[in-house]
Parts: structure tokens; C-alpha cells; sequence
């Protein structure tokens, strides 16, 4: 079923890769619910859709798109649901999920298509290779930044953290372990990597910041009829539609194009994050897009579907046992994240740099996803611009139509989001 023989990959390569996958992408279990719980949505309710959106999302891949891809809640895209759609356009959390179902329908239609073939192909290969090289810096961001290595700086944004913070010292220490162990090719170096800063950290007493949270799923059923469509009318309700529509459809495309150790697979697996990206505003969460951090798998040997299947079971069983789960201290997960960033940024050499034209677009989309904390946002700019640098050559029909019609709908978006 998952053809591991011609894929070189086993049974036992799978699991640990799906293992990795799972440790590495544990904290949306917390992290994801303390976003939504800002919009008034009940905690214990936001945690329990986590969990189901990311089993059904993880099996639909697994199983339809063989690929060993994550999809969970997406870190950027939950805060946009939450401070700009309820917070910002003033819809309920319930009227946003109904605009997180509408997008999702959108991106359906466009993934069972001949749309989404068009779209990979209309898109130049110098900016798909901007987008995994900025995913690349934005996921090591997150890894520095987890693990205290940088801190936020009122004058620079950003600054070297507290390198004598127990935090900080425990990153270090996994760090020259994982990448140890990693460049002497150790199987399961960045589970074993995880599992032993895990168990020093705790030794130490460093534990997740959400360390025994209790829960309670009591009354969540009525979630599953929360959806209200009864802002359809405003205006708002429209550019929320809209707003997220663009950023699921080309940030699952981007990701996937990213990441995915074969292309062919390319299709289904896009077909299957728009299922889930639906199905996420029915459970009651922000959409699903697939996690960057799938790159840790992927990079532990994940070539099929069984490691996301494997990361679904896992994430059923963490209901069972929440607590563990969020002691992992960020340090552990920190290494993991910073050098798979790096093996990601090697795909910069790929790219054209005689003609501007190219480069600097890509450029763009690599500066700009860490930068703005939203690989949306990068990619906006970095399409925006391409056909721009065309144009200013003489060279117009350089530029696929198709192209032109996805730059100017990210333009549209920055605009109508301008007038609310």
C-alpha cells in the first residue's frame, strides 16, 4: 500500500521518522489552544479540535497522499484567525469558524481541479525555491527564539537571549548533541536528541511552559454546530473568506512544494489539506495547513504516508497522556527545528542569480517569511514582485497569465485587508 521497497525506506525508518515528527511538533497541542482561547472559544474545547483535526488531516495524507506531512492547526494563521478575523473584523469565534469553512470549500473546489496542476505550474521555479529556503530560515526563527538563544529587544527587535538562562544552556547542550549525532549519520539521532535534552531538562527542573494544564471535554459536541453564517452579508465576513483562502491554498502549495520528498505525490496530498482545511472549521479550530516541521521527519528518513499516520496515532494517544506531553521543555524541540532549517537553506544554490528578475523575488520571500513571522506574507510580496521586474524588463510575456491573476489577488487582499 505505501510502496516503502521502492521508496528505500522501512517499517522501522517510518516510525522513528514519524516519532521525530511528533515530538517536534508537540507544542501546537498547547500553543494552539491558547491562541483560540483569546477569541472566548473554552480551552478544553480548542485542545480536543486540535487533536481531532490533526488525526483526521494526518491519515487523509497518510493514506490518500502517501507523504509524510503533518497537518495540524498552523502556527501564524491560528493568530490571524484570532486577533485580526475575531478581534480585528469583530466577527464571533463561531462566525469565524464559518469563514474558515467557507475558505476551505474554496480551496477544495481549486484542489480536485485542474486548478491546483495550473497553479504549480504557473509558478517559476526560482520562487518555489525562495519559498522552501525561507521556511528554512523561518523555521530555524522559530528554534533560536523557542530555545532562548534569541530574545525580543525593544530597539532591535530582536537580540542574542540570555546565554546563562537555564533554557539557553539546555538548548546548547541539545544542540551539539542532536547535530553530533545527526552528522555522524546516528539513526533516530533527532528523536534520541529529543528524548535525552528531554530527560536532562526535567532532571534540572525545566519543564513546558503549560506543564499540567487540566482539561476538561465536557459539552463539546455543541462545537460541532457552532458555525454561523449569519455575518454572511457584512463585508468583513467576506475578506475573512477571502484573507484566508489565499493564504491555506498557497501556503499549503508552498509547504508541499517545500518539503515533500517527491513531487508526484504532489496532487493528493494537496487534495488532502483541503479536506482537512474544511473540516477544521466544523471541529472548531483555525485551518490546517501542512506544518513545516514535517522538514524533522522528513529529514530522519519519512518518505510514505505511515510517518504521518504514525504522528496521527500519536497525537489520539497524547489526550491519554497531556501532562508528559507538555513538560516537554522547548529546549528539546528547539535543536531539532535550527538544524533542519539548515538542511532546508541549502536549496539557495539552486537559484538563478545572473538575472535579477529572478533572485530578487526569491529574495524577497527568503528575507521576508522570518521577518514577518507569516510565510503568507512572504510569498505575497515575492509573487507580487515578480511579474513587476518582468514588466520593467519589457519582458511581459515571461509571466504566465495565470501568474499575473495570483499576484493580483494577493494585491487585492493587502488592499481590501487595508480598507477594514
Amino acid at each position: 500500500m505505501f510502496h516503502m521497497a521502492g521508496q528505500g525506506t522501512t517499517w522501522k525508518q517510518e516510525i522513528t521518522a514519524g516519532l521525530t515528527s511528533f515530538f517536534t511538533i508537540a507544542y501546537i497541542l498547547v500553543v494552539n489552544p491558547a491562541i483560540l482561547a483569546d477569541t472566548g472559544m473554552p480551552y478544553s474545547y480548542a485542545l480536543l479540535a486540535t487533536v481531532l483535526i490533526t488525526v483526521i488531516g494526518c491519515f487523509l495524507i497518510g493514506v490518500w497522499g502517501n507523504a509524510p506531512i503533518v497537518l495540524t492547526p498552523g502556527m501564524g494563521i491560528n493568530a490571524f484567525f484570532t486577533y485580526t478575523i475575531v478581534e480585528g473584523f469583530g466577527l464571533t469565534w463561531q462566525q469565524g469558524l464559518a469563514a474558515v469553512f467557507a475558505a476551505g470549500c474554496v480551496f477544495f473546489i481549486a484542489a480536485v481541479t485542474p486548478l491546483a496542476g495550473q497553479l504549480t505550474s504557473a509558478v517559476p521555479e526560482s520562487l518555489k525555491l525562495g519559498i522552501t529556503v525561507g521556511i528554512g530560515m523561518f523555521l530555524s526563527f522559530i528554534g533560536l527564539q523557542k530555545g532562548g538563544l534569541i530574545a525580543a529587544d525593544e530597539d532591535t527587535f530582536v537580540t542574542l537571549g540570555s546565554l546563562s538562562s537555564p533554557l539557553s544552556l539546555l538548548t546548547i547542550f541539545g544542540l551539539i548533541l542532536t547535530l553530533a549525532l545527526f552528522v555522524r549519520k546516528v539513526k533516530g539521532s533527532f528523536l534520541i536528541g529529543i528524548t535525552v535534552t528531554t530527560a536532562a531538562g526535567l532532571f534540572f527542573g525545566i519543564e513546558g511552559e503549560q506543564a499540567g494544564t487540566h482539561v476538561s471535554f465536557s459539552g463539546y459536541g455543541s462545537v460541532l454546530k457552532a458555525l454561523d453564517f449569519s455575518g454572511w452579508l457584512e463585508l468583513s465576513f467576506w475578506v475573512s473568506v477571502f484573507s484566508l483562502t489565499i493564504i491555506i491554498m498557497f501556503e499549503s502549495m508552498g509547504l508541499l512544494q517545500g518539503m515533500l520528498p517527491d513531487q508526484n505525490k504532489f496532487s493528493r496530498s494537496y487534495q488532502a489539506s483541503a479536506i482537512a482545511a474544511l473540516s477544521a472549521g466544523v471541529l472548531g479550530t483555525s485551518p490546517t495547513i501542512p506544518t513545516v516541521e514535517s522538514a524533522s521527519g522528513i529529514a530522519e528518513g519519512g518518505r510514505t504516508g505511515v510517518t504521518a499516520i504514525v504522528v496521527g496515532v500519536l497525537f489520539a494517544l497524547s489526550l491519554l497522556f497531556a501532562p508528559f506531553f507538555t513538560s516537554i521543555p522547548e529546549g528539546a524541540i528547539a535543536p531539532v527545528l535550527v538544524i533542519v532549517g539548515g538542511l532546508m537553506v541549502q536549496e539557495i544554490r539552486h537559484i538563478t542569480f545572473h538575472d535579477m528578475s529572478e533572485w530578487f523575488p526569491a529574495y524577497l520571500i527568503i528575507g521576508l517569511i522570518p521577518l514577518t513571522s507569516s510565510i503568507a506574507d512572504g510569498i505575497a510580496f515575492g509573487f507580487i514582485a515578480y511579474p513587476l521586474l518582468k514588466l520593467a524588463l519589457g519582458r511581459p510575456r515571461a509571466v504566465s497569465p495565470l501568474m499575473y491573476m495570483i499576484s493580483g489577488l494577493f494585491l487585492l487582499n493587502y488592499i481590501l485587508l487595508l480598507g477594514l
